[in-house]
C-alpha cells in the first residue's frame, strides 16, 4: 500500500536542512579565530578550510542531480544526513588542520545534497502558481539562519562557550530534518520525459538554459562577493561591519517570504532585472559612503540579491522543465563554483588596490579603506554584466507573469528554448 505524501512534513524537513546549511556557514565563521588560536593556523590555512565548503557542495549538488531520478531524493537526504553528522564529529575531534579540511568538505558535501534533494522535490510537490513562492520561503531559511546562527555564535563566545559547544548546536536541526524526513513518501516527478538524463542533457543544451547558467555565475558572485569582503571594508568606514552584514541577511530573510507575489507583478525576469539595479546601486553606495549610510546601502543590496537564487532555479523548473533535477542541480553548483572561483580575483584587487594606495601614501585605516572600496568598485561590474543580460533576455523571452510549466503536448517533444 502506497504512502500519502505529506507536503507540509516534507517542506518543514527540508527548511531545517537548510537552516543546518546556514549554521554550518555562520557558527564555523564564528568559530574561525577560536580555530586559529588552538591550532596554530595561519590565516591562509583558514582560508583553505573555509573554500572546503564550496569544493564540496558542487560535487554532491551534480551528483545528486545525476542520480535524482534513479535513487530520489529520499536516499539523497540520508546521505546528507551521514554527511553532516560525520563533518560535525570530526571537526569536534579533528585535531589539527589535515582534520578540519576533511570534516568541512564533509559539511559542505552534506549542504550540496540538501540543495541536490529539496530544490526538485518542492518543484514536484507543488503547482507552476506556487513554485516560486515555496522556493522562495525554502531559500529563505539560508540567510535567516545565517542571522540566526550569527547571534547563536556570538552570544556563545561572548558567553565564554568553547567551539566544541558551538559546532554541537549544529547536531539540533540535523537530527530534526532526519526526524521529519524519516518514513515520509516523497513525490514523483510532475514533468514526463525529465527522468531521462539524455533528455536533461539535451533540454540543457539549448540555448536559453546556456544563457541562464552563464547569469547564475554572475548572480551568485554578485550575492556572496560583496558579503564575504565587506567587512574589511567597512571596518574602517565608521560603521558597524557586522550590523551590515546582518541588516543584509535580514532583507533577504524577509524578502524571499514575498517571493510568490513578488514574482506574481513582475515576472521573473522583470525581478531578476530590477534586483540587478539594486545590487548595483547597493554595491556602488558600499564602494563611496561612510558611516551610518552604510547601512542603506546594505538595505538597497540586500533586496537586490535576495530573490537571486530561488528565481533562478525557478525559471530553469519552469522555463526548461525537461532539464529536471539535473538542471537545477547544476545551476546550483555553478553558482557555488563561481563563488569559490572569484574569490582569489577579488583578493588579487585588494592587494593590487592597496599598493597602489599605499604608494600614493595612505596608511592605516585610510589605506584599508580606500583599498577596500576600489575593490567594491571594480565588483560593480558584475552586477552592470547582468542588467544588460536581462535585458536581453527579456527582449528574447518575454517575461511572463503566470510562470508555468508549458503544456503536455509540448512536454512530448524537446522544447526549443
Amino acid at each position: 500500500m502506497s504512502q500519502t505524501v505529506n507536503p507540509s512534513r516534507l517542506f518543514l524537513a527540508s527548511c531545517l536542512a537548510i537552516i543546518t546549511t546556514a549554521f554550518s556557514f555562520s557558527i564555523r565563521a564564528g568559530i574561525l579565530p577560536q580555530l586559529g588560536t588552538e591550532f596554530g593556523l595561519s590565516a591562509e590555512q583558514l582560508g583553505f578550510i573555509n573554500s572546503m565548503f564550496f569544493f564540496g557542495f558542487p560535487i554532491s549538488m551534480v551528483i545528486g542531480g545525476i542520480v535524482y531520478h534513479s535513487v530520489g531524493p529520499k536516499i539523497i537526504m540520508q546521505v546528507a544526513v551521514v554527511a553532516h553528522t560525520l563533518g560535525i564529529l570530526l571537526t569536534i575531534y579533528a585535531g589539527g588542520y589535515a582534520g578540519l579540511l576533511i570534516s568541512t568538505f564533509f559539511i559542505g558535501f552534506g549542504n550540496g545534497c540538501t540543495e541536490a534533494a529539496c530544490n526538485p522535490m518542492i518543484a514536484d510537490m507543488y503547482t507552476s502558481n506556487k513554485l516560486n513562492k515555496m522556493l522562495g520561503r525554502f531559500h529563505m531559511w539560508f540567510p535567516g539562519g545565517i542571522v540566526i546562527g550569527s547571534l547563536i555564535s556570538k552570544f556563545m563566545t561572548s558567553a565564554g562557550f568553547s567551539w566544541q559547544t558551538q559546532i554541537w548546536v549544529l547536531m539540533l536541526p540535523t537530527v530534526v530534518y532526519a526526524f521529519l524526513f524519516f518514513g515520509q513518501a516523497f513525490p514523483k516527478p510532475k514533468v514526463e520525459g525529465v527522468t531521462s538524463i539524455a533528455k536533461n542533457f539535451q533540454a540543457m543544451l539549448t540555448p536559453l538554459y546556456i544563457f541562464i547558467f552563464c547569469c547564475m555565475a554572475m548572480t551568485a558572485i554578485t550575492e556572496f562577493g560583496p558579503n564575504q569582503w565587506v567587512t574589511v571594508v567597512l571596518s574602517s568606514s565608521g560603521a558597524d561591519a557586522m550590523l551590515v552584514l546582518a541588516l543584509t541577511f535580514g532583507v533577504m530573510t524577509l524578502g524571499r517570504l514575498f517571493t510568490g507575489p513578488v514574482v506574481a507583478q513582475l515576472g521573473q525576469t522583470g525581478v531578476l532585472f530590477g534586483g540587478s539595479i539594486l545590487a548595483a546601486i547597493g554595491i556602488y553606495m558600499f564602494s563611496t559612503v561612510t558611516g551610518p549610510i552604510a547601512y542603506l546601502a546594505a538595505v538597497i543590496f540586500g533586496l537586490g540579491v535576495c530573490f537571486n537564487w530561488p528565481i533562478m532555479i525557478g525559471f530553469v523548473a519552469q522555463r526548461v522543465p525537461l532539464s529536471g533535477a539535473l538542471g537545477m542541480s547544476i545551476i546550483g553548483g555553478v553558482g557555488m563554483l563561481s563563488t569559490s572561483i572569484f574569490q582569489p580575483f577579488i583578493g588579487s584587487w585588494i592587494d593590487e588596490a592597496h599598493a597602489e594606495n599605499a604608494a600614493k601614501g595612505l596608511t592605516g585605516s585610510a589605506l584599508e579603506l580606500a583599498a577596500g572600496q576600489s575593490t567594491l568598485s571594480t565588483m560593480l561590474t558584475f552586477p552592470l554584466i547582468l542588467i544588460v543580460a536581462f535585458i536581453v533576455l527579456w527582449a528574447w523571452k518575454g517575461n511572463p507573469k503566470s510562470g508555468g510549466h508549458v503544456d503536455e503536448a509540448q512536454l512530448a517533444q524537446q522544447p526549443q528554448l
